[in-house]
């Protein structure tokens, strides 16, 4: 939120002179243009000082600060104020209307009791109607006291005063001022829909006014409570308005921010909120907004402890605190210690002392109403924290603290009537109805547990689990879904631990999968026969892993058509040291270090397997993989495991998002059974070929994936089927690579001249973008592969249109993950980058995503179903397979492998066996299959006369022995 309006008293002259008028009309002018306000309070302070005129110099002062407020230099703005409090000659009047001024720019300097005292001082002084204007500047300093209730009713008394007053330009600039500050306060006490009605008055009334700074600074607030209301596109637009409208305010724009990131993190966007955080704290400590800069440092802490920097989030909590402290703001204190003693949690064991800081903290959280969330939700991890202590009798003591039946509530709705003065005690508030529902099922949950009810205890966590997937459902992006659902990350872990505890592999399975529920987007949840027996007869011949953790354990659920198995893998420690070891060495192979070579690799892959593997060898065999990861394995490039080497492996965020993709019409194109057919070059004369003639892919080895119609050979690279030739025509799928080329016809051109999507050719189109030496190459390539393929330029809007409309999309081109804020990751195209976000209101994409760039495949998993990058936004949205790379991934590489790739996807191949196996012959093991990667794009029909089994299966140029010579088998731990 943009911090209240200073409203300013326009002086009515006593019969004064034409410098007091002056004057006087410099402080009217310093909220219009605040540099001239400046220049003019200066010009007329050297003329009162040489008439000896002191009322006219205190005015003059007094303008010359409020125009330094606006410009953001607060100091100098405090120090005017108390030369015109001292000026020698000024009337008690104006002295009473310099602290007036003073009230808020010392609220802001961080010392709002201060600021009240300098209120009490002036009021003896002030006509009735002056006494309302201080009124709406008291406000400013309780709200930042946490004196809520106090803030409101000050801005009801001065608000009924105001509507009745004559109505000049600074009563109604007062009024607007007044309506604006009473907003803020119920945004501070969480009623949005009160503080947008206010703020929507004080806009319309700005406007009649035509006081356009002042409905600035009003619509600077608009961010904030967008996100509040849910509506964050919105808010991002009312950001940039609000941006560009603040340029030349730096400390107003700086609050502006801090206030809109606090809101992102309320959101659960903590990413956003520290990118912000990062360009408002500097702002606020130049400009001296010590109070802004408080709350801005909390917010940071929060942020801080979220993305899982605790000792960072310690060292900037207790700065906060001493601010705080400082600025006398004892309600704001908790808020603080909480950030304090839960990193204390993060970096050091638990004891006795940190428990009774925790409970305390807790109780102090609660006797402020704006706060009662925040103390539910400690005073459960200060139960937590007993049972860990195993002092079972402190744990029961704060879990009934938050189970009891919440009592009648008393207390007025959100925007129902005025705030009285009283306590929240005093005004009826019933903690127990205060507290979260998510909180209470999880205290439900732990006091079954307590009892050995594990029953109860699972039905708690299911009620819970209903309930955040019920208050989430209304959310489209991805990102706020995933963040959101954190809050129900603790009581899902403990009903994952009761699972496990029990042993039952079933049991693990059906609750991993119903968290992993609880942020799928709608389409993947497989809501209608979706349970284990569907996902075990969906499978086949392959296997699906899920992998899950228990505080520091790993386990694997292994699914197969005959079995189910719980496996235990140990700890989660040496898996994570080894995933670093990988990547690490994959990249300086990509890099081509000098002292990197495929020994490293080789070693990292080898102890990945073991530890992920081995212990599931009697299970998996040589089956297909479907995985489904956890944590930080969302980031392991899977066909670096040497046992999966020429192994079809789909990565999938849960076994219903994967069911639920493999549902979906499958093939996307049927192909007729080949005849003699003509086949022409893009430049010279067509020739006859036959089927026999084709020549199979060299190194091309291993056969088709299970349940996959065994391709014939793919055609000749730089060949095109003409038109009327089943698998001919326009291409049905997007291939962007890396360097710019001047296309020729745009998607819109030609993309809907092919057949519908039950016969006929996959729409195919390819796509470079720049700054690859390889980007041409590639998108040719690819575009040979596929009968009709054609290229599109490598800008925004032909992309996206080109997703809108085609079967296959290959993206060659630079990728750029971001960790923190992972939907800002990008594609980069010839106009700009290509960031997850733009992808969210897509209300189609294509069947099939190739990202041939760096890192596209990485994720960021705030919680186990919503894996955030790139390739989840494709997911997301709808796209049922996505092949990204892990790793950064040389252009040559990537040519490579990818020509090999779309030479295997064209002839027939679920896009993951044509990974593996291209993967498998040229070595490059960057790139990872997601989603549906085992379902075939292409089915071909069988010859008339022929029997329907026979087919031709690619030709192993090694041979059969050097075939299986090459394929690994898990081997078994032990």
């Amino acid at each position: 939120m943009a911090k209240p309006e200073i409203i300013r008293t326009l002086d009515r002259s006593s019969g004064g002179g034409l410098l007091v008028r002056a004057a006087e009309m410099a402080v009217l002018r310093s909220v219009i243009d605040p540099g001239q306000a400046l220049r003019a309070g200066h010009k007329v302070l050297e003329a009162a000082e040489k008439a000896g005129d002191g009322e006219a110099a205190s005015v003059a002062l007094r303008a010359m600060a409020l125009a330094s407020r606006e410009l953001g230099d607060l100091q100098a703005a405090e120090q005017r104020l108390r030369q015109a409090v001292q000026t020698r000659g000024a009337p008690a009047e104006r002295m009473a209307q310099a602290r007036l001024s003073l009230v808020t720019v010392r609220t802001e300097r961080g010392h709002p009791l201060q600021a009240l005292r300098l209120a009490a001082l002036a009021w003896a002084y002030l006509s009735p109607l002056d006494r309302a204007k201080l009124d709406t500047q008291r406000a400013v300093a309780l709200a930042h006291l946490g004196r809520y209730q106090e803030a409101i009713a000050s801005c009801d008394r001065a608000l009924r005063a105001l509507v009745a007053a004559p109505g000049t330009i600074d009563d109604r600039r007062f009024l607007a001022g007044g309506l604006l500050n009473r907003g803020l306060v119920h945004a501070y006490r969480g009623d949005w829909d009160q503080a947008m009605r206010d703020i929507s008055a004080c806009l319309q009334i700005a406007g009649h006014a035509r006081l356009s700074h002042l409905a600035r600074l009003a619509a600077a607030n608009l961010p904030f409570l967008a996100v509040r209301r849910g509506d964050i596109g919105g808010a991002f637009t009312h950001y940039r308005e609000a941006e560009d409208t603040l340029f030349g305010y730096p400390e107003r724009l700086a609050t502006m921010r801090a206030d809109f990131a606090g809101a992102l993190l309320a959101a659960h966007l903590p990413g956003e909120a520290r990118a912000l955080l990062s360009l408002a704290v500097p702002d606020l400590e130049e400009s001296g907004a010590q109070v802004a800069l408080a709350e801005a440092r909390l917010k940071l802490a929060q942020v801080e402890l979220l993305t899982g920097d605790a000792r960072e989030a310690m060292t900037v909590a207790e700065r906060a605190m001493r601010e705080l402290s400082e600025q006398d703001r004892q309600a704001w204190l908790p808020l603080a210690r909480e950030v304090v003693l839960r990193s204390r949690l993060v970096l050091e064991p638990p004891t006795p002392g940190l428990l009774a800081e925790l409970a305390g903290c807790a109780d102090d959280l609660e006797r402020d109403a704006a706060h009662l969330a925040e103390g539910a939700s400690l005073r459960l991890t200060a139960a937590e924290t007993a049972l860990a202590l195993g002092n079972r009798a402190a744990a029961s003591a704060q879990l009934s603290r938050l189970t009891e039946q919440p009592g009648r509530e008393r207390w007025l709705p959100p925007g129902g009537r005025r705030t009285p003065l009283a306590s929240p005690a005093q005004a009826g508030y019933a903690a127990a109805g205060q507290v979260p529902p998510l909180v209470r099922q999880h205290a439900l949950a732990l006091e079954a547990a307590l009892r050995e009810d594990v029953p109860a205890a699972f039905r708690a966590v299911e009620e819970g689990l209903a309930g955040m997937g019920g208050q989430i459902d209304s959310l489209d992006d991805p990102s706020l879904r995933a963040h959101a659902a954190r809050a129900g990350g603790r009581l899902a872990a403990f009903g994952l631990r009761l699972a496990v505890r029990d042993g039952c592999a079933e049991e693990v399975f059906e609750w991993a999968e119903r968290w992993r529920a609880v942020t799928a987007p709608a389409h993947a949840r497989s809501p209608h026969g979706a349970g284990l027996p569907e996902v075990r007869a969906a499978l086949g011949r392959a296997a699906l892993v899920e992998y899950v953790t228990d505080d520091s354990s790993l386990f694997a659920v292994v699914v197969t058509g005959q079995r189910l198995a719980l496996r235990p893998l140990g700890a989660l420690r040496p898996v994570k040291e080894a995933l670093i070891r990988l990547r690490y060495s994959l990249r300086r192979s990509a890099l081509h270090d000098g002292a990197a070579g495929a020994e490293p690799v080789a070693a990292a892959g080898s102890e990945l397997e073991l530890l992920l593997l081995a212990p599931l060898a009697a299970e998996l065999g040589e089956r297909p993989l479907v995985v489904v990861p956890t944590g930080i394995l969302h980031t392991l490039p899977w066909a670096a495991l040497p046992c999966l080497r020429e192994r079809p492996v789909t990565v999938a965020a849960s076994a219903r998002s994967w069911l639920a993709a493999t549902r979906h019409p499958s093939p996307l194109r049927t192909r007729r059974p080949p005849g003699p057919r003509v086949m022409t070059r893009p430049s010279g004369p067509p020739r006859t070929t036959s089927p026999e003639a084709a020549t199979p892919p060299s190194g091309l080895a291993g056969t088709p994936a299970p349940g996959t119609t065994p391709p014939t050979d793919p055609p000749e690279a730089g060949t095109t089927p003409p038109a009327g030739v089943p698998g001919a025509g326009d291409s049905d799928g997007v291939v962007l690579s890396g360097a710019a080329h001047p296309v020729g016809s745009s998607v819109d051109s030609w993309v809907g001249l092919s057949g519908d999507s039950g016969s006929g050719p996959l729409k195919v189109v390819a796509a470079a973008g720049p700054g690859l030496a390889h980007a041409y190459e590639e998108r040719d390539r690819v575009v040979a592969c596929h009968p009709g393929a054609r290229p599109v330029a490598a800008r925004r809007d032909a992309v996206l249109a080109a997703l809108a409309t085609c079967d296959v999309v290959h993206l060659a081109a630079h990728g750029v993950f971001h960790a923190r804020s992972p939907l800002l990751s990008s594609i980069t195209l010839e106009d700009g980058p290509l960031m997850a976000y733009d992808l969210l209101g897509s209300s189609r994409t294509a069947r099939l995503v190739v990202l041939s760039a760096c890192d596209s495949g990485m994720a960021r998993t705030p919680t186990d179903g919503a894996p955030l990058g790139l390739a989840g936004a494709f997911l997301a949205q709808g796209t049922a397979c996505v092949v990204a790379g892990m790793v950064p991934v040389c252009d040559e590489d990537a040519l490579a492998v990818m020509s090999r790739f779309h030479e295997l996807l064209a002839a027939g191949h679920t896009p993951a066996s044509a990974l593996a196996y291209a993967s498998a012959r040229t070595g490059i093991t960057a790139f990872t299959c997601f989603g549906a990667g085992d379902q075939p794009l292409i089915h071909r029909e069988p010859d008339a006369g022929c029997p329907a089994d026979i087919g031709r299966a690619p030709v192993p140029v090694h041979g059969e022995d050097d075939r299986e010579r090459d394929r690994r088998p898990i081997v078994p731990t032990g």
